[in-house]
């Protein structure tokens, strides 16, 4: 596995670059946001890298800093989201602002990046919301006045689920009773009772 790339910039475009490392040509690819970022050809350069393996395809997917790499795994942890979408996601937002769009909930934000529809968008949200607080360089503080209860989010993924909202309010208000404070243990406490 590598995880670590030191070379110099052989060539770049703003999806791949190539890294001359040794005489070895590595192609990395990078987000927008790391793109920008990248010094000029010839220039040295030194990449956090995450290698995605399957059994028919190696890449390389290449981050200046490790609080995007960490990003872009939290992202591609998500069902559904491969290492394509979560690079092009981190395209269309800085890790920082992606962030605090979950952290906040907010899907508008997330609806804004190409190639993010609104039940990918929702997914991340409850997926991701308690999870951001953990990247590296994260200071995991809420945003104030932006916070919706965590009842009012577990509402909504359960009448996303298909559930019909009065038998998620009440799923709902069960599971707090019972202790459940999380979203998820929220979420999955509620499924219980609701299939019961």
């Amino acid at each position: 596995m590598i995880a670590r790339l030191s070379g110099r910039v052989e060539d770049k475009a703003p999806d791949h670059l190539i890294v001359d490392v040794g005489g070895v040509g590595y192609q990395v690819f990078v987000s927008l946001q790391t793109f920008y970022r990248l010094p000029e050809r010839g220039q040295p350069v030194s990449l956090h890298i995450h290698t995605h393996v399957r059994e028919d395809i190696l890449q390389l997917f290449g981050f200046l800093d490790e609080q995007e790499k960490a990003g872009f795994v939290l992202l591609k942890g998500v069902s559904g989201i491969g290492p394509r979408l979560a690079v092009n996601i981190l395209s269309g937002i800085p890790v920082e602002d992606l962030e605090d769009a979950l952290r906040a909930g907010d899907v508008t934000r997330l609806l804004a990046v190409p190639g993010v529809g609104r039940r990918t968008a929702e997914r991340l949200v409850v997926e991701l919301r308690e999870k951001v607080g953990a990247l590296p360089g994260s200071d995991g503080a809420a945003i104030p006045g932006a916070q919706v209860p965590v009842s009012t989010d577990a509402v909504s993924a359960l009448v996303n689920l298909g559930y019909r909202q009065s038998q998620a309010e009440k799923a709902v208000q069960n599971a707090l009773r019972d202790g459940r404070s999380t979203l998820t243990d929220i979420i999955q406490e509620s499924l219980r009772s609701l299939s019961a």
